[in-house]
């Protein structure tokens, strides 16, 4: 039974939502829209590319449409996920409090909400040049089939990263109007960055996803997560400063992307890999290692 006093994260008492209106909690919780560190993460691969890209003429614009884009597209996959995950949402701790495993939401107001979500991104979708176009259409069967992986295999963190990441091979062409192996490469180092940072996040969850099978790559690295985890980043951080070196061949070209690994290996080394808390904060800061990123990109792509 769901009580007025049940306070957990995924509660709707405080914060934001627990300043909007009653009946419109529920779906402002579904988006998630009091955490927004999922879009801030989804953004991110897209701004580095258009800024890896030089950004053109319309940079800015590609960029504050992207933004709104990856705000969209995040809040209408924590639909979906929790669409499909309703069930298994009910029976752990941390998310028992979501609107659909509470039955605060009707699956048909769930589904609606997700179409509405959808329009939007649509939107987005259409003031961009054909061929960014057609790689972003590309991401919509790895977007359906993430909310399974975890039913499937240890490594649902990599099919995250496969999504999260499809930004950058959007960016560059959304710029320059064509295709590159930068932004491929730019990608991949992407994708082990999600696996580093949704790693961390698994953390919190290891003894609940334990009691209902949810498998993670916390769950499969146990006490060599902290390993897992900087070897991870350190592929992501060598895979970009391959990239760069690509773009322009001189060593300073390397030095705008120390920040971002200086800050990697920050995380590494100060995880708790027992407190929760400590994992929830170091994959939140992953919105600064973006900015820090971004920056570099910016840097490289601009001189």
């Amino acid at each position: 039974m769901i009580v007025e006093t049940d306070i957990v994260p995924d509660s709707e008492r405080r914060g934001l939502i627990g300043a909007l209106p009653r009946t419109v909690r529920p779906y402002a919780s579904l988006m998630r829209l009091d955490r927004p560190i999922g879009a801030w993460l989804l953004f991110w691969p897209c701004a580095w590319s258009v800024a890896l890209a030089g950004m053109g003429s319309d940079g800015l614009a590609l960029i504050l449409w992207f933004g709104l884009g990856a705000f969209a597209m995040r809040s209408a996959g924590c639909v979906y996920n929790d669409i499909i995950d309703k069930d298994l949402d009910a029976r752990v701790e941390r998310t028992r409090l979501r609107p659909l495993a509470s039955d605060r939401i009707s699956l048909k107001g769930a589904w609606a909400l997700l179409v509405g979500l959808s329009l939007i991104g649509l939107a987005v979708l259409l003031q961009l040049n054909l061929t960014a176009a057609l790689v972003a259409l590309g991401s919509l069967a790895l977007v359906a089939a993430y909310p399974f992986m975890k039913r499937i295999t240890w490594w649902p963190q990599v099919w995250l990263g496969l999504v999260f990441s499809w930004g950058a091979l959007v960016g560059w062409p959304a710029v320059t109007g064509r295709f590159s192996g930068t932004a491929l490469v730019l990608w991949a180092g992407s994708v082990f960055w999600v696996i580093g940072y949704d790693t961390i996040y698994a953390l919190q969850d290891r003894e609940d996803d334990a009691l209902v099978g949810v498998k993670s790559s916390a769950r499969r690295l146990g006490k060599h997560t902290r390993a897992g985890v900087a070897f991870f980043y350190s592929l992501a951080i060598s895979l970009w400063g391959y990239e760069f070196w690509q773009l322009r061949s001189q060593w300073l070209v390397l030095l705008p992307l120390i920040p971002m690994a200086l800050h990697l290996l920050w995380q590494v080394a100060a995880l708790r890999l027992d407190d929760g808390t400590d994992a929830l904060a170091k994959f939140r800061s992953n919105r600064f290692a973006g900015l820090l990123m971004f920056l570099a990109c910016l840097v490289v792509g601009t001189t």
